[in-house]
C-alpha cells in the first residue's frame, strides 16, 4: 500500500526529534516535570527556569522582549485573548473591527462572536491574489474603529501579507493591530 501525501504541514506537522527529547525530558521524573509556578523547590525552580529558557528563544525568533511572551494553550486562544480583549477593554471607544474574509477561523469565530454582542465587523475581500491591502484596510477604517486583525500568512493558500504596511496604516490612524503570524513565524 502506498503512503498517503501529506499536504497540511502548515497546520500541523510531526515534531522535531530535538523537541521530542527536550519534552520527554520535560515529562518524566528525571527532568523539569515540576510546576513552574512552585517556588519552594527544586523542582519547581527547574521547571520555571526551562519555561523562561522557552520564553527567551520565543523573543528572539520573532524579535520581542521576553516580558511580551504569553504563554496560552495555543492560537486559538491567543487569538481569542487578543481579540475580545481589546474589543471590551475598548468598547467606550468603539464596536467596530477590520478584519478579512479569509482569516483563520479563529479570528472568524471570535469576530462573530463579537458581532453577536452588538461590535460591528467589516470583512475585506482579499485580492485576485488572495492579499489584504494596506490600502483597503485604509479605506475600512472608521472613527470607531478600534482593532484591525490581519494574518501574516494565510494557512490555506499560502500568501504573505504586508503586515508592515497596515501596520502603518493602523499606526498612523490610532487603531491597534492584532497579527495572527502562527503560520509563519520561524519560517
Amino acid at each position: 500500500m502506498q503512503k498517503p501525501i501529506y499536504f497540511d504541514y502548515l497546520a500541523t506537522t510531526p515534531c522535531d526529534p530535538r523537541v521530542v527529547e527536550k519534552m520527554v525530558h520535560c515529562l518524566s521524573i528525571e527532568g523539569n516535570f515540576g510546576n513552574p509556578a512552585s517556588r519552594s523547590h527544586l523542582y519547581g525552580w527547574k521547571a520555571e527556569e526551562a519555561v523562561e529558557n522557552g520564553r527567551r528563544q520565543v523573543a528572539d525568533l520573532i524579535n520581542a522582549d521576553p516580558r511580551e511572551i504569553v504563554w496560552t494553550s495555543g492560537a486559538t486562544e491567543s487569538d481569542n485573548l487578543a481579540i475580545k480583549g481589546v474589543a471590551h477593554f475598548y468598547v467606550k471607544k468603539g464596536k467596530h473591527i477590520v478584519t478579512s474574509k479569509i482569516e483563520h477561523k479563529a479570528v472568524l469565530d471570535t469576530c462573530r462572536q463579537l458581532e453577536r454582542e452588538g461590535y460591528e465587523v467589516t470583512y475585506l475581500d482579499p485580492s485576485p491574489q488572495g492579499l489584504i491591502s494596506p490600502q483597503s484596510v485604509a479605506e475600512a477604517l472608521r472613527d470607531d474603529t478600534i482593532l484591525v486583525s490581519i494574518m501574516h500568512a494565510n494557512n490555506e493558500i499560502g500568501t504573505v501579507n504586508d503586515i508592515a504596511g497596515i501596520g502603518e496604516v493602523t499606526r498612523n490612524a490610532g487603531v491597534l493591530f492584532h497579527v495572527d503570524a502562527a503560520q509563519s513565524a520561524g519560517k
